[in-house]
């Protein structure tokens, strides 16, 4: 039965009216549809058929394989030159043809050089050894001056006005006599002597002339008429204050203010309020009549004072304090001589980089570095902090969170990757004002790299220029607080009261001085992203640090004045 099937199904297929069948059925427009295949193949079907479907193809002969040509459109028939080309049809398919062709090249001709520049977008920066590769930028016409000056009318209004009486207690009318001891490095000893003045006022008390108190960290001996212009500081705030520039020669036991118990008020809480002094330390220097005060960082707030007292606080610290005239005029010269690198007039930044071994150490956070400088650094902070440290298992949860909340110093690649994605190029003249960086040359490597005119004081002046600075290490300091202060751009990279000072002082002296504070959150959250190129980071930079760029603002409770004295000391202009 089956060859018989085969014998019958042979004789149908040579048949004339078959044949006739199977040519009319090729010419359809349908020949190559679900339903003709399906139609044609009747209900045949099993687990062989697409092999037996193969074979008999390989089979069929060639006018067969001709009928499939048939199934393409009509111009990619005529292209292929498998139709006349002069027929009517295959005209005007070559026109639509070509009509399509043109414009998918016009499109590809357009779009190419966007294609290519997204191809070819780095991401982020590439390093290769110690050297940080990132794209050049264009320079902005911001770039050297805030761009929201305009919006700013603010004016410093902190000096004492011509109409104000004077109310300063004599000798005879004093409450008595206060010693403070100025703790820290330069910046901490400025606010403190600041809050030495203040406390005086509320009190109607007599200041004595604050002592620099040595520290282990610092360990320097500068006396205030070492750093400060101690005749400007009295005679500028003799209508505020009465300030002695000694111990009254009527105490004899003078030792006692820097040893004794009986002589010393301790245990006054930080930001303490001005009615506080007025209830617990003011009967004590009136039964004692001379008192010391330590400790004396942050003991006095902001919010809780009345406003002129925090006036007077401005007035300390931008009037009355004047850092000695030798140190004012290296100053000067340091900062001309970076104005003048190019050899013309050119702008320059100053640069307050904190990465420091105690920083860093103090920060909690974890940086890039080998397996030995981590265990070096652990070794270090379960030494110098052991209550924090514990065993360690915690800090890394914990430098994370840090991190992505952006309470961490930025290292100097970060901040190099900053400055480029805000357009500053490697011709920017920096200023750099920092203690020694942790990890030396290979970790100042990226930046140093990225913008090679970097410098520092110690590279602007010669080493005779630079040796009566040395005696104090408050002087060094104090040059390059001025520097920084006088530049046409400051950045910072982590807080601190250099910083601070820095910034709160260049707002009030002019809303067009531009100071950058970086957003630490930002990197934290860009250098996350392994899928964002560089023109995504640098708009997103650009765009985040466009309120960032030191104008005044107004001071918020609890927010200390160094930074921004625009409600207490500023005035509408």
């Amino acid at each position: 039965m089956a060859e018989l099937r085969h014998s019958t199904a042979a004789r149908a297929s040579n048949s004339p009216a078959k044949r006739d069948s199977d040519a009319s059925a090729s010419s359809s427009p349908f020949l190559g549809s679900p339903s003709a295949r399906s139609s044609r193949g009747g209900g045949g079907g099993g687990d062989d058929g697409d092999g037996k479907d193969a074979h008999r193809s390989s089979l069929l002969p060639p006018h067969h394989h001709q009928k499939r040509v048939h199934m393409l459109a009509s111009p990619f028939r005529s292209l292929l030159a498998l139709e006349d080309p002069r027929s009517p049809a295959a005209s005007s398919s070559y026109r639509i043809l070509l009509a399509i062709l043109a414009l998918l090249l016009a499109a590809g001709f357009f779009s190419a050089p966007f294609l290519w520049s997204r191809l070819n977008t780095p991401y982020l920066c590439h390093k290769e050894g110690i050297t940080l590769h990132c794209p050049e930028t264009k320079e902005p016409l911001s770039l050297w001056e805030n761009p929201r000056a305009a919006t700013a009318s603010w004016k410093p209004c902190a000096e004492r006005r011509s109409d104000e009486p004077s109310d300063v207690p004599s000798d005879r009318e004093t409450s008595g006599y206060i010693f403070i001891h100025a703790e820290g490095g330069l910046n901490q000893q400025r606010i403190a002597i600041c809050n030495a003045v203040a406390i005086a006022k509320i009190m109607s008390a007599t200041l004595i002339l604050p002592v620099l108190k040595q520290d282990q960290i610092w360990k320097d001996q500068t006396k205030f008429e070492d750093i400060f212009d101690v005749d400007h500081f009295i005679n500028y705030l003799k209508d505020d204050v009465r300030i002695v520039r000694d111990i009254p020669d009527w105490f004899t036991e003078k030792d006692e203010l820097f040893t004794s118990i009986k002589r010393t008020v301790k245990n006054i809480p930080k930001y303490a309020s001005a009615q506080f002094y007025i209830d617990n330390v003011l009967p004590r220097i009136k039964e004692k009549r001379i008192m010391s005060i330590k400790p004396f960082v942050d003991r006095l707030g902001y919010d809780n004072v009345p406003m002129e007292i925090n006036r007077l606080r401005c007035r300390v610290n931008y009037h009355a304090l004047k850092f000695l005239p030798h140190i004012e005029e290296m100053a000067d010269k340091l900062a001309a001589r970076m104005r003048n690198r190019t050899g013309s007039i050119n702008p320059y930044m100053a640069l307050h980089l904190r990465f420091e071994k105690g920083m860093v150490g103090l920060s909690f956070c974890d940086f890039a570095g080998t397996r030995e400088e981590k265990a070096m650094m652990a070794a270090y902070r379960q030494k110098e902090w052991p209550r924090r440290y514990k065993n360690g298992s915690h800090l890394w949860p914990l430098a994370l969170q840090k991190r992505k909340e952006g309470r961490c110093p930025l290292e100097p690649g970060e901040i190099a990757v900053i400055l480029r994605a805000l357009g500053y190029t490697s011709g920017t003249q920096i200023y750099v004002a920092s203690g020694q960086v942790y990890g030396g040359k290979n970790r100042m490597a990226p930046l140093r790299n990225m913008f090679p005119n970097l410098v520092t004081k110690e590279e602007l002046a010669s080493a005779e220029e630079m040796a009566p600075f040395r005696r104090h290490v408050t002087s060094l300091a104090a040059l390059d607080f001025l520097v920084c202060l006088r530049s046409d751009v400051f950045v910072m990279t982590h807080g601190g009261n250099f910083a601070k000072l820095i910034i709160g002082a260049r707002r009030y002296a002019g809303h067009r001085l531009k100071s950058v504070k970086p957003d630490k959150g930002l990197m934290s959250k860009s250098l996350g992203d392994p899928d964002m190129g560089w023109a995504s980071f640098a708009e997103d930079v650009v765009v985040t640090h466009r309120t960032r760029t030191g104008l005044p603002e107004p001071t918020f409770p609890s927010y200390d004045l160094w930074e921004n004295p625009l409600t207490p000391c500023m005035c509408r202009a």
